[in-house]
């Protein structure tokens, strides 16, 4: 991954819902759906992150299902 991507990452869902979201080692908030996460990354600066939340070089979805936002 080149230095000038950010580190994203999605963490696992949490058991009341919703996934935190973090750009580099700052924690942006918690995302309850692919809305929230979007508004997040564009918050950060993150051009046109429709695009990249399925790409695992800019997006890393830990635990649970890529677009899932509640816990199992």
């Amino acid at each position: 991954m080149p230095k000038s991507m950010p580190r994203i990452v999605v963490h696992p869902p949490a058991a009341t819902g919703g996934r935190r979201v973090q750009v580099d080692a700052e924690i942006l908030g918690v995302a309850y759906d692919v809305k929230d996460l979007v508004v997040f990354l564009e918050g950060a600066g993150v051009v046109e992150p429709e695009g990249i939340l399925d790409d695992p070089q800019w997006v890393e979805w830990r635990a649970g299902h890529v677009h899932q936002f509640h816990a199992a």
